[in-house]
């Protein structure tokens, strides 16, 4: 009874099929409800197409391993006659081996005077009498290597250093270690350019007779310099080495020579070339040409 229909005249009749209904999704809450069938999204190319299986399925070339080693077999034959004749300046011209018996090979000794392996390449080219004691392979030979493991002297005195970091201390003791890396660092510019003293101790110093009017304001604040924080003199004394040294840089301080506090704007500002920022200093540098 579910069967097509026969008709005498027009053949099998298929009953017509209704069409699935198109899948739509729905959420419910944080759950996804599909409605509908899904058939077709397998009638798709990416369905529809060869498998896994099949796409790995591919021809392989199978090796006879047994007869692969067959053609070598002569060979290895030959070899191994050549390897047991105990004179092969014996051998027969029509022994199958002889076209691969091995011919004796003398490697180069370091020592050119015994050695016929160099002479036989051109006795015409100089060789020296007898071998190198510095060549790399007679290393033994040469004295033994040293290195010097303590620390390069300073080039700046125990008062430069102390100078130093006199003003790492009482400029920048509140600021990061960055921070007072850039103060010691612009006491080194000052101390390269022309305009300033040529010691450390000079620099930090200069106009230290003028009341609060001199290059580093401790030094003229008319407050008594009092180290009372033995931990901050310690990094101090460590960042004034460091500096000194070269250890120490800081790229964006570069070559600065000048620096203020940010709540204040001295009157030299506006002449010279902001750099940077750093904690409560702002750093500045020369004007150039360029600008």
């Amino acid at each position: 009874m579910i069967g097509g229909a026969q008709a005498p005249a027009y053949g099998e009749v298929q009953m017509p099929v209704a069409a699935a209904p198109a899948a739509t999704l729905t959420y419910s809450g944080d759950k996804v409800v599909i409605t509908g069938s899904v058939d077709n999204l397998f009638k798709t190319a990416e369905f529809t197409g060869p498998n896994r299986v099949l796409k790995q399925d591919r021809a392989r070339i199978n090796v006879d391993a047994l007869a692969l080693t067959k053609s070598f077999e002569q060979t290895r034959i030959r070899m191994a006659a050549a390897a047991a004749a105990k004179d092969p300046a014996k051998a027969k011209a029509s022994d199958p081996y002889v076209a691969v018996m091995p011919r004796p090979i003398e490697v180069a000794s370091i020592d050119p005077a015994s050695s016929e392996a160099l002479r036989a390449i051109d006795s015409s080219v100089p060789m020296p009498a007898a071998q190198s004691g510095q060549l790399a392979y007679a290393r033994e030979m040469a004295p033994v290597t040293s290195f010097d493991t303590a620390p390069a002297e300073s080039k700046y005195s125990e008062r430069d250093l102390w100078c130093m970091a006199q003003a790492v201390y009482f400029e920048s003791r509140g600021e990061s270690y960055r921070g007072q890396v850039a103060v010691a660092q612009v006491v080194m510019n000052r101390l390269k350019h022309r305009l300033y003293p040529k010691t450390i101790c000079g620099v930090v110093f200069q106009g230290e007779e003028r009341r609060n009017a001199c290059q580093f304001s401790f030094a003229c604040d008319g407050i008594p310099e009092t180290i009372n924080d033995q931990k901050s003199w310690a990094q101090a004394q460590e960042i004034a080495r460091k500096v000194t040294d070269g250890e120490l840089y800081l790229t964006e301080v570069a070559n600065a020579t000048h620096y203020h506090a940010s709540y204040v704007y001295p009157d030299w500002a506006p002449r010279l070339k902001r750099v940077t920022k750093i904690g409560l200093h702002v750093f500045y540098r020369f004007k150039t040409r360029a600008g």
